[in-house]
């Protein structure tokens, strides 16, 4: 008699080498430097491989619609501006339907930590060419190769006012963890694009791909990134991909601007269920 495997409820759904497992580590160790309990971190996601990531990360999660996730994280972070929110799209939830929130959410620098996987492919959806996808990408959407420019989500960030720019890579998960930490702890929107290989439907972008077309801006001490043009150069360079803490400045959040040094909770009052009313209106639908 064959043996049925025994899958443990929590195992991940995401496929043998995925990058997420390596955003996954990093995300941890980064909440556990900042010494993050789970009732003060929300994750929200939004559709693609990446939305399961909060069904096995002990906080608050919400797995919102497609390119959906900055409208719900906006509306968790105003609502209680004393927790950590951090949302995580995938190229095609946040660079093509989510688009117009991106662009929205940073000019406005609600305090979110946004982190963007780029696989430069829509993997869950089995291969089709996403906005992140070098032009002449063939894929199962493109057979005769793509006709579109590719989109630079940092760059398009950096044109829209973000205040923190970085870059990271799953195959680089303790520098990713470092990126996280900073974001997390940046007054403002803070973008972290993560280069993430799909080992199933990208047999171009590997991990052996990226290897070879990425630099470290962190290791460069002459290189600063509160210098927006020099950030702007880095990140127009075609031949090589920079990593690291791109662009940083100080500004005011949209917190700060609305509520000003009193940051306090709003919705604990309009949570509290008036017992009484609540039966009468359930009386209706008898």
């Amino acid at each position: 008699m064959r043996k049925e495997k025994n899958y443990h409820l929590t195992d991940p759904t995401w496929c043998k080498g995925c990058g997420i497992f390596g955003i996954f580590a990093a995300l941890k160790k980064a909440a556990v430097t900042l010494n993050l309990e789970p009732e003060q971190l929300v994750i929200v996601t939004g559709i693609g491989c990446h939305g399961r990531l909060n069904n096995y990360f002990r906080s608050y999660g919400f797995h919102a619609l497609h390119g959906r996730t900055l409208p719900v994280a906006s509306g968790v972070k105003l609502s209680n501006p004393r927790l950590s929110v951090l949302g995580i799209s995938g190229d095609g939830d946040a660079y093509s339907i989510g688009l117009g929130h991106f662009i929205h959410s940073l000019r406005r620098n609600i305090n979110i930590t946004y982190l963007v996987v780029d696989n430069r492919i829509y993997a869950l959806t089995q291969g089709q060419t996403s906005p992140t996808s070098e032009k002449g990408f063939v894929s199962v959407s493109t057979p005769y190769g793509s006709k579109d420019l590719n989109l630079n989500g940092p760059q398009l960030a950096l044109a829209s006012g973000g205040s923190f720019i970085a870059r990271g890579f799953s195959g680089e998960p303790k520098q990713l963890a470092t990126l996280i930490e900073k974001g997390m702890k940046h007054n403002g929107f803070s973008l972290i694009e993560v280069l993430s290989p799909c080992v199933i439907h990208n047999k171009v972008n590997t991990y052996q791909w990226f290897k070879k077309n990425i630099y470290n801006l962190d290791d460069d001490s002459n290189y600063n990134p509160k210098d927006k043009m020099k950030a702007w150069k880095k990140l127009s360079n075609e031949k090589k991909i920079p990593l690291g803490l791109i662009y940083i400045e100080k500004r005011p959040s949209y917190e700060d601007l609305v509520f000003g040094k009193e940051a306090k909770p709003i919705v604990f009052d309009d949570l509290r269920v008036d017992v009484p009313r609540l039966e009468k209106i359930m009386e209706k639908f008898k």
